[in-house]
């Protein structure tokens, strides 16, 4: 936008906006509130004594108004220092310290000084990014996942920058996409994909995930992405500034062209918008104009499924996309990348075939299996996924080995916190056995725990079991069938578009 003013009230400086009765997204630039305020508090309240609209929630309602509209002066959202502060406050109290070795409790003792000086760096131009510590953690199949640590103000600004950008792209995302959003969770993903295979005509499935996404997202192709609605240009610099930062590994400084480090508050919205213009704007122009059938989508992260009607437009959508995602530096798993027949008739026609019983995908945890409900009907049905159930039981057994020494009741309080957990998890409708399979193989490891404190244990089965009756929560199902709760949560208002 050119500042001359537009409907978002980016201007320039000194002249007011035209259409004062309308909305505006950003105040006048020429002079500014009274210093340490928040330019939120001078909101006038409305004759009906309701709060008027937050700066940020002008912002959101001008984005969703105009989708081609672009915010050219946003920064002063960022450097707030009333902001800044609910972005030190959401950090994690005990999270590792990164470069500068700085942790939240120290930066705490003299906060508000140090937001002030924080927010001032920002408004002047001065601050800059460090490099993020590179750790790595295991992952349930042996191998490594590396994540980076970034110091604790790059960590502030960047919840901040969220925030506010936000405010802009939840107005735009679409509604198939659920990874890191707001007021969206995992199980409303799960809901989402069983009701469209059950209510629409899918007999393939497409499972696929993104080859190492994080590590190979191109910084040119993402800053041009994120100009598509953000024209502060000091905005868009402090975004360069993180993914330029690079890692510290072994003490040296290595910097790269592509990818984002995960680990960092910035990288989920990061990796949304650039999915957002590579995948999920493309699927929804492609359901539109080239499917003749049936096609449901969800995506979490880099992690989604596709459901389709026919073969061969699941074949050629496969084709198509890996072309997409050559286009843009991406690389479709080869491993993780399965196009599957399933749904409501794809036992009987592979039973008819001599191809057995349908194959499974694994989604978000769970491993989805077609199956018949007591009258007969078709359904989805969901189990844990026998490798994250696995991964569980041996941390857990190692967590015990730990605590072998400790007191029974400190015991039996973290193995019921951690059964809790999982329940409230897992607990979907249909799983009840997994449930039980997991709380019993938790139950047989405490025994071997507790026999193992002395050679000469009195611990036989009947003692055992009352220390599982009385520190176990019984395995309960703790959500409602997806077609319930997804009508519920959209009203009537598709998720698939």
């Amino acid at each position: 936008m050119d500042g001359r003013g537009k409907s978002d009230g980016s201007v320039v400086p000194g002249k007011l906006p035209n259409k004062a009765g309308q909305p505006v997204a950003e105040a006048v630039e020429g002079r500014g509130p009274t210093k340490g305020n928040s330019p939120e508090r001078n909101a006038l309240r409305t004759q009906s004594r309701a709060g008027a609209p937050s700066a940020l929630e002008r912002v959101r309602q001008v984005a969703e108004k105009d989708r081609r509209q672009k915010f050219t002066a946003l920064l002063h959202h960022v450097y707030d220092v009333e902001r800044l502060r609910t972005a030190y406050l959401a950090l994690k109290r005990n999270a590792a310290a990164g470069v500068d070795g700085e942790t939240w409790q120290h930066y705490g003792e003299e906060l508000e000084d140090n937001l002030r000086e924080l927010s001032d760096r920002l408004k002047r131009g001065a601050y800059r990014a460090k490099p993020v510590r590179r750790v790595f953690i295991p992952k349930s199949d042996g191998r490594q996942r590396p994540l980076g640590v970034p110091a604790l103000e790059d960590k502030i600004v960047q919840r901040s920058v969220v925030e506010v950008l936000g405010a802009i792209y939840e107005t735009d995302f679409l509604g198939f996409s659920y990874g890191f959003r707001r007021k969206r969770s995992q199980h409303q993903a799960l809901d989402a994909l069983t009701t469209g295979i059950m209510t629409k005509k899918v007999n393939w499935v497409l499972d696929a995930d993104v080859r190492a996404f994080f590590d190979t997202l191109v910084h040119g192709w993402l800053v041009k992405f994120i100009e598509h609605r953000v024209a502060d240009r000091r905005v868009v610099r402090l975004i360069q500034k993180w993914l330029s930062a690079g890692v510290l590994e072994d003490g040296k400084r290595i910097r790269s062209e592509v990818g984002t480090v995960q680990g960092g508050s910035i990288s989920p919205l990061l990796a949304n918008v650039y999915l957002h213009y590579v995948f999920d704007l493309w699927v929804q122009r492609w359901r539109k104009k080239q499917a003749r059938g049936d096609v449901v989508a969800v995506r979490w992260a880099d992690d989604f499924v596709v459901g389709f009607q026919h073969r061969d437009e699941a074949e050629r959508f496969l084709v198509e996309l890996r072309e997409r995602f050559a286009k843009f530096g991406l690389e479709l798993h080869p491993d993780k990348t399965r196009l599957i027949e399933f749904g409501r008739f794809a036992d009987p026609n592979r039973r008819g075939r001599g191809a057995g019983k349908p194959e499974t995908f694994d989604f978000l945890g769970f491993t989805h299996c077609c199956a018949k409900t007591r009258a007969g009907k078709f359904t989805v049905l969901r189990r844990t996924m026998r490798k994250r159930l696995r991964a569980k039981l041996k941390e857990v057994k190692t967590e015990l080995r730990r605590r072998m020494h400790d007191p029974v009741p400190e015991q039996g309080a973290y193995l019921r916190s951690v059964l809790r957990g999982h329940f409230q998890y897992y607990g979907v409708p249909l799983n009840g056995p997994a449930l039980q399979a997991f709380l019993y193989s938790v139950g047989r490891i405490w025994c071997r725990t507790l026999r193992r404190r002395s050679q000469r244990h009195r611990l036989n089965w009947t003692r055992m079991r009352r220390l599982i009756h009385r520190w176990f929560p019984n395995p309960r199902i703790c959500h409602p069938y997806p077609l319930v709760r997804f009508g519920v949560v959209t009203q009537g208002r598709s998720r698939m578009r």
